[in-house]
């Protein structure tokens, strides 16, 4: 058995497209090439080539991350733990934030505390101790001085 034979178009000039200008040049196009880019195809550039039209704003150099964790994601860490006492640097934290409540008294060591967040621990009896953190660079220098 062969194959079935197509039956569609035969015999059309423009296959559909009406007159044959229609689906050729590059009128069908919006334009040759690239012209068009500031008008009518600048989204469509966009999409495809963000940095085409050059580059916006700037890079930061020396942005600091903080990393925070809630109240209530601590009270959770306190239990897996079986600890009262956290050190949250130790555990790669830098500041806690006040979302959600604390049934246990916890001392809880840290960088950075909210208002929120220092009112609630020792509203429910613990404490927040705010440890400084010396950088690196610094700290090298304190040891080089004390030998």
């Amino acid at each position: 058995m062969g194959k079935k034979r197509t039956r569609k178009m035969r015999g059309k000039k423009t296959f559909g497209y009406g007159s044959k200008k229609k689906h050729r040049g590059g009128g069908s196009r919006g334009g040759r090439g690239m012209a068009g880019s500031f008008k009518h195809k600048k989204l469509k550039i966009l999409k495809e080539n963000p940095e085409h039209f050059g580059k916006v704003g700037f890079k930061r150099k020396n942005k600091i991350k903080i990393k925070a964790i809630n109240l209530k994601n601590l009270e959770i860490m306190a239990e897996k733990l079986g600890k009262e006492r956290i050190n949250l640097s130790e555990l790669g934290y830098d500041k806690v934030l006040g979302t959600g409540k604390l049934t246990k008294p916890l001392e809880i060591e840290a960088k950075f505390f909210s208002k929120n967040a220092k009112a609630k621990i020792e509203e429910s009896g613990g404490k927040a101790v705010q440890i400084e953190q010396i950088p690196v660079e610094k700290q090298e220098k304190i040891e080089k001085k004390e030998n």
